[in-house]
């Protein structure tokens, strides 16, 4: 009888991993080859008409993968709308995310709905990914292969997005343990920060780094001087905090590697930017980027390709959602 019920326990057990590996099959460049073929094509064009709009639609975008990513994985639950605001979207952390990030995600996912073949066999998810890496590349960054199968996530909360989200004021330390977390290296960290090429923020981020960094020191030593005056002149002490600042002074609306040059200059905007060169741990990675265009962009397609992997649903986990707004 012993040795039955050992068999019957063994054979649950396989039955378990046999629909483990059934739920979470590995993601794909070629997933929807037979569902929808043209799926890059469509979203491309998608998201190239509405860059053509507003530049804000690359860092909008690229930052929406971005939240998405690390709060719950690349499960698009980032774009779910609660009606009485308690989803991913309505925390403080997530609240600055441009609209034109979400924007650009519905229309690349009408596009694609438009095509009878595509109609809800696309996730949100993975349109998310695809515009994230069109953006990048229609704003002068590289071209990389996208890797599909993500499905939707039916959950969003604020309360999953708690100290989730690395912060502008962060250390090497804080910033280090985010990205460990999630399986990214610290070369993935600072390669990922070159995001902030294209970025932008408000004066409130980092208002205390020009004009009340300690009792000792009003500004931030390690900003550069010349650059905290010129700080202080496009955010005055009573300016209104939602005042949008380049994150890159040089060239904003260009993705290149000139965040790194920047850095090396003291011109990083956030104490979690200038920190990348000032602690000696990161320091050697930036002066390869600031000096290397190749090296940075070939370190940003692998970092984002493991950031795409992050927690992600597959198989018959999730959902497609029909509206990426709301779950089904």
């Amino acid at each position: 009888m012993g040795g039955c019920n050992r068999i019957i326990v063994l054979l649950s057990l396989l039955l378990v991993a046999a629909v483990t590996r059934s739920s979470a099959q590995p993601l794909s460049r070629n997933f929807y080859s037979q569902t929808c073929p043209n799926v890059e094509q469509l979203v491309r064009s998608a998201v190239a008409n509405k860059f053509q709009q507003t530049f804000v639609t690359a860092p909008a975008t690229l930052r929406l993968f971005f939240h998405d990513c690390l709060v719950r994985g690349c499960d698009a639950s980032v774009l779910i709308q609660s009606p009485n605001n308690k989803a991913e979207k309505d925390h403080p952390d997530d609240i600055s995310l441009a609209g034109d990030g979400f924007d650009t995600v519905v229309k690349a996912k009408a596009a694609v709905d438009s095509n009878p073949q595509c109609r809800n066999k696309v996730s949100c998810a993975d349109i998310l990914a695809l515009a994230t890496r069109d953006v990048v590349n229609l704003a002068g960054g590289p071209f990389y292969n996208v890797e599909l199968g993500r499905r939707d996530g039916r959950i969003s909360t604020i309360a999953s997005v708690q100290r989730h989200l690395p912060h502008p004021e962060n250390n090497l330390d804080q910033l280090t343990s985010f990205f460990t977390s999630n399986g990214l290296s610290q070369t993935d960290l600072v390669a990922l920060s070159g995001a902030h090429t294209i970025g932008f923020s408000h004066c409130g981020k980092f208002s205390n780094r020009i004009y009340n960094f300690s009792p000792r020191n009003r500004i931030d030593p390690s900003l550069n001087l010349q650059y905290a005056f010129q700080l202080r002149q496009m955010c005055p002490l009573k300016v209104d905090p939602r005042i949008a600042i380049n994150m890159d002074p040089v060239t904003p609306q260009k993705f290149d590697n000139q965040y790194f040059k920047n850095l090396q200059q003291g011109k990083g905007l956030f104490t979690s930017d200038q920190v990348l060169f000032t602690d000696p741990r990161t320091k050697s990675t930036v002066n390869l980027f600031a000096s290397n265009e190749v090296a940075f962009n070939n370190a940003f397609i692998s970092a984002i390709t493991k950031l795409g992997r992050v927690g992600v649903l597959t198989g018959n986990q999730g959902e497609i959602r029909i509206d990426c707004t709301r779950p089904n």
